[in-house]
């Protein structure tokens, strides 16, 4: 465990988590609500820091991302743990499932050892990702800079409810961050992810406007936000807060590997191509269809002329592009090569 970098004490041994957007106030003996965090006599620390409960080698595309070094691979890293208690989860098992047992599991893995195995397999970049980056700041944090000197890019996959203060930490350190826009209400947030929606969007337009390149995905789940009023606002959002050419992802919903929500059936293609056909009505850019393999809004068309440049089946990648332009008629195509 190490002592958490962002907090304050306050009378009585308590202390103010000041890492995500929930501030718990904890008494000695009390974790916060990522079940990772613990007041321990009136100071508080990390419990899971540099017990990474996964590591892989991964596509970047599966973070997902499109636009940030296409075609490479990326080593994935995280703990246990999570801010958010989302009943759409399809990692709970690492996220949710631990919380209230004592011991934190996971393996001894320092930030040293890290970026020693990013370099000996030749990967790009780290991606912080799998449950929430933000409850394990420090471990990430720490990574990053050896990272950074070592020459590797970060990238979180992060639903955004972090701290202005943890924000600023990372920035400087990190290349990329898709961010989870998972509704467009404070009822939804709360409901389905024991969180609320404007910290997600204030951290995302920090993001952008600091110059750390930013993807949007949304996990479209039948009854619950898979209505065109949500798309168009989402959609709007994104343009006009983020840019058109940020990329969104609206992914398909899997009820069978959720936490509580397998009464759901999965998410009908059309309404994933629904949301689509609003995000480039709106004027995005680029937007992509996520957890249907061989679709052919997983690609890359040229905004300009449509035409095809990067072709993408599941996690297979062929670029057709010049060096991130349009092959025929030279668009710029956002993409960042290194």
């Amino acid at each position: 465990m190490k002592e958490a970098y962002l907090y304050r004490k306050l009378s009585n041994k308590n202390v103010q988590c000041r890492t995500c957007s929930h501030y718990c106030t904890l008494a000695p003996t009390q974790r916060g609500k990522c079940g990772v965090r613990e007041n321990i006599d009136g100071k508080l620390y990390a419990l899971n820091y540099g017990k990474a409960i996964a590591i892989n080698i991964d596509p970047i595309e599966k973070k997902p991302f499109y636009h940030f070094l296409p075609g490479s691979h990326s080593l994935s890293i995280a703990t246990v743990g999570c801010n958010f208690s989302c009943l759409n989860c399809q990692n709970w098992e690492i996220s949710q499932a631990f919380k209230g047992a004592k011991e934190i599991p996971g393996e001894i893995v320092l930030p040293e050892r890290i970026v020693e195995l990013a370099i000996e397999n030749k990967v790009e970049s780290i991606s912080y990702t799998y449950t929430e980056p933000t409850i394990f700041l420090e471990y990430a944090l720490d990574t990053m800079k050896l990272a950074k000197n070592a020459g590797l890019k970060n990238n979180f996959v992060s639903n955004g409810f972090m701290s202005e203060e943890s924000a600023k930490l990372v920035i400087p350190y990190l290349d990329a961050n898709n961010i989870d826009i998972k509704g467009f209400s404070n009822e939804f947030y709360q409901k389905i992810c024991g969180g609320k929606l404007d910290p997600v969007l204030n951290t995302a337009k920090l993001m952008k406007k600091s110059g750390v390149w930013v993807e949007i995905t949304t996990l479209v789940i039948p009854t619950l936000n898979d209505n065109e009023e949500t798309f168009e606002k989402i959609a709007k959002w994104i343009y006009e807060n983020l840019g058109p050419e940020t990329p969104w992802h609206v992914s398909q919903f899997c009820g069978s590997i959720s936490w509580r929500l397998q009464h759901i059936p999965d998410t009908p293609v059309e309404t994933l191509e629904k949301a689509i056909e609003i995000g480039r009505k709106v004027g995005l850019k680029y937007v992509y269809i996520g957890n249907i393999p061989g679709h052919k809004a997983e690609n890359t068309y040229c905004p300009k002329c449509g035409t095809l440049a990067i072709n993408r089946v599941n996690y297979f990648v062929h670029r057709y592009d010049k060096n991130g332009k349009c092959p025929k008629c030279g668009e710029d195509l956002n993409l960042i090569l290194k």
